[in-house]
């Protein structure tokens, strides 16, 4: 199974015949300028909430790839009204079996509107379960209590925002290691806007401090997982 970082919160992770892309953001991103949006053909896109620098580049990819779209149900109706066929809307708590991959809806701590200005619904994070393992893609999201509901579920990897601000920033997403349970991070989240710069050095030194693994993988560089 591999990860591929293609700036901000946007991921790509393939996993057997199936290539799962999330919050894709790329386009207008500074950051990502060397990444060709138009090669990207994913099999499904998970959306985590609505806001432009998660969703920027959704209605394209989608048509050019014609990839199955899941998020939350108010997202799917959204698409729906923008032309998106078979959108898979799901809510808190719920999972699905796609074929190949499972997904659980988990609770993330933000707000959520989509473009437009039109309802989001609720933010979500994803737990991804493909070939044996368990990866928890947080979304936007504060530290929460309910992330200790996850310590149970052996994760083998967790995709945190780090970045401060709009989000959880280093400390908080340390702590938000501790409660689920899981050593090896990718960071995600952060440098995109001047609000959101971090050291880079100084969070490596103390996600290591506390025993952690943090990998922040340069654009369009991967991480097997």
């Amino acid at each position: 199974m591999k990860l591929t970082y293609y700036g901000h919160s946007t991921v790509e992770i393939k996993t057997g015949s199936n290539t799962l892309l999330f919050d894709p953001f790329i386009t207008p991103n500074e950051l990502a300028k060397h990444i060709d949006v138009s090669a990207l053909k994913p099999d499904h896109i998970l959306v985590s909430h609505g806001h432009g620098d998660h969703v920027a580049d959704l209605l394209p990819i989608q048509k050019q790839s014609g990839a199955k779209v899941i998020c939350i149900a108010e997202i799917a109706g959204w698409l729906g009204n923008h032309g998106v066929e078979g959108a898979h809307g799901m809510n808190i708590g719920g999972s699905f079996d796609f074929g190949g991959f499972k997904v659980k809806m988990v609770y993330a701590l933000h707000s959520s509107s989509m473009p437009d200005g039109s309802y989001g619904g609720v933010p979500a994070g994803f737990v991804i379960y493909a070939e044996g393992k368990k990866i928890y893609f947080a979304g936007d999201t504060a530290l929460t209590m309910d992330m200790q509901l996850l310590a149970g579920e052996d994760l083998d990897w967790a995709i945190l925002p780090i970045g401060d601000n709009y989000t959880m920033g280093i400390d908080d997403a340390i702590k938000a290691a501790d409660m689920i349970n899981c050593k090896d991070i990718i960071g995600v989240h952060y440098d995109t806007f001047p609000v959101i710069k971090i050291d880079t050095n100084e969070a490596k030194e103390k996600f290591l401090k506390a025993g952690l693994n943090l990998k922040l993988p340069a654009i369009g560089d991967s991480v097997e997982l």
